[in-house]
């Protein structure tokens, strides 16, 4: 029983390590660049919304 929880632990952690190697090259864009994308779907709404 103590084997089994120890392979559990075992796995969710290589699991884990794995999941951050995996997402480390992918980088966050700024909050600038999240502003502006924001600013720019807010003014294509807008010119959806007239007719």
């Amino acid at each position: 029983m103590v084997w089994l929880a120890l392979l559990i632990v075992f796995g969710i952690v290589i699991g884990n390590i794995m999941l951050i190697k995996h997402t480390a090259h992918m980088k966050m864009p700024s909050l600038k660049q999240r502003h502006l994308d924001e600013l720019e779907k807010q003014k294509q709404q807008q010119s959806d919304d007239q007719p």
